[in-house]
């Protein structure tokens, strides 16, 4: 499964943030790459981190704990799990 990205509109920086300046699309960039490897692996993380919290208080209530990582999984990674793998979280 392919996911189609939109390409940069500063390949010069790396990003495509469509609603931002080419200026301050360029100072968030520099900055950015002023961090340490480590720095922007942790910055990542948070991030994900973060988008996993929203997703998973995002969930309709009642459902049983199996069903919630099931919709979270779905919602998280745009697809659905195999048979046998969904038996290993019943």
């Amino acid at each position: 499964m392919g996911v189609a990205l939109e390409s940069d509109r500063y390949p010069d920086t790396g990003f495509s943030i469509g609603d931002t300046s080419p200026e301050i699309n360029r100072m968030i960039f520099e900055r950015t790459m002023r961090l340490t490897g480590e720095e922007r692996f942790m910055m990542g993380v948070r991030m994900f981190d973060a988008a996993r919290q929203i997703v998973w208080s995002s969930l309709p209530a009642g459902l049983s704990e199996s069903e919630r990582k099931l919709v979270f999984f779905e919602r998280m990674y745009g697809q659905s799990l195999d048979d046998a793998l969904m038996q290993g979280i019943k």
